[in-house]
Formats: structure tokens, C-alpha cells, sequence
């Protein structure tokens, strides 16, 4: 069994706050190494739950309550700490380490921000979810079925306060993330109702520890239902908007996305870049308006002759009930042509399992990724596939023709291989525990955005015309889910608006549409991470291939690239440059 390790405040507090500059920059280099794995040990005792995610397990036992003392410790963590770093002279550093110290400070930040300022723990009850940690410590088999439930069980402890302080911290919540918080909750009391009563049948622990965890297990249900009765029943006349406003979100762009690019210069480009999509599209439907609408005249209207095109190729699609198999079936083919063009090493033994979404995290997006930490090397890596189970027949036709024949291959690209699960296997390698541990969500999005664009120009899909059509509309997902996140949050983009900007424009579904405006709703800043990584990665591989001329080689720079973890893409570029002088 694991022994739990525990660390004074005082301790957390106190650490590093007096260490002296040395001299040297051999010995500023090792102080700081030595820094980060006394700060990185203190973060996982600080974030118990985060921890686990990232595969290190000596906190598993540990649920803290979200009250002011707990906001306290956050604080006293986050400002030693800061207090820390000053004690190292960049001049001094590495310049991985000078990256590692950006990054460090960045986080610690945001940490100090979000408690002082953004404030969400008053306004979004869906902040407030234990079932994901429990069902991840059932279902993830870092060890041994027993040991987990043991320190399941010490855990359990806590959910009772946990939910009783939430229903405290609450003030006055927006209407979207109340309701996103009842569904969430509500679905997630499956882990303990199921997951775990079919984990304690196979488990060969004593009996006694058996029923107390089931008995901790009820309670923890009761809590869970106690507090979506309370947001069920909460009186609030005046809720606040959903939007951040213009300050707020410019700062948690500045924390989340960590860009060389302010927000407004990224709006700025994405509307460019939008204009230039259509024009590509357009190019692409005369030519092949014979095809598909022969002896009918073509409209006048661009926009209305790409939306006529991309229906009529939408309608090639799959069933509902083999959406999930579908994409099982195109991981091997992606695979094949990565080797075949020598695009990037695929490690066979890092698992990728393809699973519909667990009912506890569903209700944001359709399809996602959740993939091991870097000290879990041997865990799968999970695509979640959202289920179309209990849709009406209207609302499915309209979802799996926004995911066609087409735009599934560049989503399963995006999600799978060589995006989300390849990068994410690469950042669990990086010798910086830091860059993947802090990773900026710009270059983890932008990664994905950036390899799907990369894959056709290495002739996936043949260069039809129909695929490169069909990637202009993806890509202009991504760069529309930038206007409009920047435009609902700081601009007050009314819904009907955003709908307008996402069919129209964008041409997406209505089912699409509507999702996204609600993703938009519950999230900010989060839908600029793609345009904004993938303009920065492309523009820097482009620079590259001009320095290096005939020495290019894109496996080589695909491999160093994402070497370094998921650090900021400027960071990346930074180093990159540096090695080659």
C-alpha cells in the first residue's frame, strides 16, 4: 500500500522565501532543479485531486473542503512561492530553466487571480464535482483494486463538508452553470451507485472495511443530492451573466492561453483568416458545382454557394449507432499513413482507447481526450466519444452531418493521432516535469488544430477537393470559436448573432450551433486556445522551413517540437532558435 506523505503549512510557506542568490550560474541551475521538485511535491499536496490526474498518487486519500481556510493555504502556497522565485537571477538560468521559471510564475499567478479576483467558486456551482476523482481512481488501475479503495474510503470523508461548504460559497451563480451543475452531479452519483459497488464485490478487502466505505459512499451520495436540491430550489432573482466582461477576460487570456499575442491581435487575425477560408472555399465549390449540381444554376451569393455544397456532401454520413465504431475503425488507417509518410514516431505501447463519454463529464463537448499524467507511463489514454443515445431523429441527422464521412477523419486526426493523444504521450516524456505539468492549453489545442492541416498537405484524403473543402469549414470552426468566445464574453454577441456567425458563416448544423453557444455560455477563453496555438505553430514551422532550406526534415521537427512538453508555443520557438545558432 502507499504511504501517504504529508507536509506542514509551514513548511509550504516557508520553503526557499530566504535562499540566497549564488554566484555562479552551475549553482543557480541546480538551486532552481532543486526548487522545482520541492514546489512541484508542495503543488500536489496543495491540489490532491490534480495530482492524481497526472498519475502521482501519494495524496489519493485527500479531499479538501473548499472553504476560506482552504482558499488560505491556496494563497499562503501561491505567494511563498512567488516570493521564491525571486531569490534565482535569470541571467544565471538555463534557458529551459528561464522557461520552466516563466512557467512557474505564470501558474502561480493565475493562482492568486482566480482566488482574488475571477472569483468562480460565487458563481459556477458546476465548479463543484467529485465524482470524476472517485470514478478515476476506480476505473484507472495504477494499483491494485485494494489500495485504491482504501484510500477511496479515507477520501469519502470529506464529501459531505465538501458539498455543505459549496452551497456556503455560492452567492449568486448564472443560470447556465446552476443548471450544468444539477446535470453533472446528478449524473455522476452513477460512480458511486454502480462503479464502486461493483469495484467492492471484486475487492478482497476485510468486510468490515467494506461496509464502511459503503456506508461513507451513501453519505456521499446524500450530499451530492442534498446540493443539487439546494441549487434546484435556490432563490435568485438577479443571477449573473455568464459573460466575464471585457477586464476579467483579458487577464484569464493572458493566464490560460499564454501567447505572444494579445487577445485583440488574435481577433484581429482570426477575422482575417476567416475571410480568407471563404474565399478558398468558394474557389473550391465552382469547381465542383458540375459535379455535384449539374444543370442547376449556381447561386450568386458565395456564402450560399459554399453552405449548398458542404449540405450536399454532408449528407454522407454514418448511422447513430455505429458513430462510436466508426472511429475505432479510422484509428488504425491514420496510423498506417503516419508511417508510411514518416511523419512522426506512434509508440505502440501507449494504449488509446476509444470509450463513449462517461456520464459525469458530458454536457460541454462531444468528443475529447483524457489521456495519463507523466507518472502514470503504463495508463490508457481515453477518447471520449459523446452518445447519441436518446436523440430525437431530427436532432442526430443534424449532428452526424456536421460529422460527416469527411470532417470525422479530421476530427479523429485532431482528438487521436497525430493530435491530442500523440502530443500528450510526447509531454509525458518530456525530461521538464514542468512544461507537462503546466502545459499552456494554446499549444495542447493548437497542436491538434495544427496536425490536421498538416496531414492533408502530406496527402491524407488524396488532396480531393471534397476533403480540403471539408477542412476549410473545420478550420474555420476553430477560428470562429475564437470571435465568437471573444465576442460573446467582452462584447455582448447576443445569441442570435453567434448563431448567425456559426451557420451562416461557419456553416455549421443547427445541433452545432446550439451546442456551441451553450459550450460558449459555460466556458471562457478556452475556445481561443485553438485558432491562437495553431497560428502561432504553423507560422513558426513555416519560419523554420525558410531558415533550414534543403536541411528541413518535418519528422525531425515534428519530435523536437514536441519535445518539450506543453509549454507556451513562444517559449518553444524561443528555444528551438536558440539550439540552432
Amino acid at each position: 500500500m502507499k504511504k501517504i506523505l504529508t507536509l506542514s503549512l509551514l513548511i509550504i510557506a516557508g520553503f526557499g522565501c530566504n535562499s540566497k542568490k549564488t554566484e555562479t550560474s552551475g549553482d543557480q541551475n541546480q538551486q532552481f532543479d532543486q526548487f522545482k521538485n520541492g514546489f512541484v511535491e508542495r503543488m500536489w499536496e496543495i491540489y490532491p485531486g490534480w495530482a492524481s490526474s497526472q498519475g502521482y498518487h501519494n495524496f489519493d486519500n485527500v479531499l479538501f473542503v473548499p472553504d476560506a481556510a482552504y482558499d488560505a493555504k491556496q494563497l499562503a502556497f501561491a505567494n511563498a512561492n512567488l516570493d521564491s522565485l525571486k531569490s534565482f537571477d535569470l541571467k544565471n538560468l538555463s534557458d529551459n530553466n528561464k522557461t520552466d521559471l516563466y512557467m512557474i510564475e505564470n501558474q502561480l499567478k493565475s493562482i492568486v487571480w482566480s482566488i482574488n479576483e475571477m472569483k468562480s467558486g460565487e458563481w459556477n456551482p458546476a465548479g463543484y464535482n467529485v465524482s470524476g476523482e472517485f470514478a478515476e481512481m476506480i476505473n484507472n488501475n495504477y494499483d491494485s483494486l485494494d489500495d485504491r479503495l482504501h484510500n477511496l474510503g479515507m477520501k469519502l470523508v470529506n464529501v459531505p463538508a465538501y458539498y455543505e461548504a459549496a452551497k456556503k460559497n455560492i452567492k449568486n451563480p448564472t443560470v447556465e452553470h446552476t443548471q450544468l451543475a444539477i446535470e453533472q452531479n446528478l449524473g455522476g452519483i452513477s460512480v458511486f451507485e454502480n462503479d464502486l459497488v461493483n469495484a467492492l464485490k471484486e475487492s478482497k478487502l476485510p468486510v468490515g472495511e467494506k461496509t464502511e466505505i459503503s456506508t461513507r459512499s451513501k453519505l456521499a451520495v446524500d450530499a451530492i443530492k442534498s446540493y443539487v436540491e439546494f441549487l434546484k430550489s435556490l432563490k435568485n432573482d438577479s443571477p449573473r451573466s455568464f459573460r466575464l466582461g471585457n477586464d476579467l477576460y483579458k487577464k484569464k487570456f493572458e493566464f490560460d492561453i499564454q501567447s505572444g499575442y494579445t487577445a485583440d491581435e488574435v481577433l484581429a487575425k482570426a477575422i482575417a483568416h476567416k475571410t480568407e477560408l471563404h474565399q478558398k472555399m468558394a474557389e473550391i465549390s465552382v469547381k465542383l458545382w458540375p459535379k455535384y449540381f449539374a444543370g442547376q444554376e449556381m447561386p450568386k451569393d458565395s456564402l450560399q454557394m459554399i453552405r449548398q455544397m458542404i449540405d450536399k456532401l454532408s449528407l454522407i454520413h454514418v448511422q447513430p449507432d455505429s458513430f462510436q465504431s466508426a472511429i475505432e475503425k479510422q484509428i488504425p488507417i491514420l496510423v498506417d499513413f503516419i508511417k508510411e509518410k514518416n511523419l512522426i514516431y506512434i509508440d505502440p505501447s501507449k494504449p488509446l482507447v476509444v470509450r463513449k463519454e462517461p456520464d459525469y463529464m458530458a454536457g460541454v463537448a462531444g468528443a475529447s481526450i483524457s489521456a495519463p499524467g507523466p507518472y502514470d507511463k503504463t495508463g490508457n489514454t481515453y477518447y471520449n466519444v459523446g452518445s447519441l443515445s436518446g436523440w430525437d431523429k431530427d436532432r442526430a441527422e443534424s449532428y452526424l452531418r456536421e460529422y460527416n464521412q469527411y470532417i470525422l477523419q479530421i476530427l479523429n486526426i485532431h482528438e487521436a493521432i497525430p493530435g491530442h493523444y500523440t502530443q500528450l504521450v510526447y509531454a509525458n516524456q518530456s525530461p521538464s516535469l514542468i512544461k507537462s505539468l503546466l502545459g499552456a492549453s494554446s499549444m495542447i489545442e493548437g497542436w491538434a488544430v495544427y496536425t490536421e492541416r498538416m496531414m492533408l498537405e502530406e496527402g491524407y484524403g488524396n488532396n480531393e477537393p471534397e476533403m480540403w473543402l471539408m477542412y476549410y469549414k473545420w478550420n474555420l470552426r476553430s477560428t470562429c470559436n475564437f470571435i465568437l468566445d471573444n465576442s460573446v464574453h467582452t462584447k455582448n454577441m447576443s445569441k442570435e448573432d453567434a448563431l448567425n456567425l456559426l451557420m451562416n458563416e461557419a456553416f455549421q448544423q443547427k445541433t452545432e450551433a446550439e451546442n456551441k453557444w451553450r459550450r460558449v455560455s459555460l466556458t471562457q477563453v478556452q475556445l481561443c486556445c485553438y485558432f491562437t496555438g495553431y497560428t502561432e505553430i504553423y507560422d513558426f514551422r513555416e519560419e523554420m522551413k525558410k531558415k533550414q532550406g534543403d536541411q528541413f526534415k518535418l519528422k525531425d521537427w515534428h519530435e523536437k517540437f514536441l519535445s518539450y512538453g506543453s509549454a507556451p508555443v513562444k517559449y518553444i520557438r524561443q528555444l528551438m532558435l536558440e539550439e540552432k545558432k
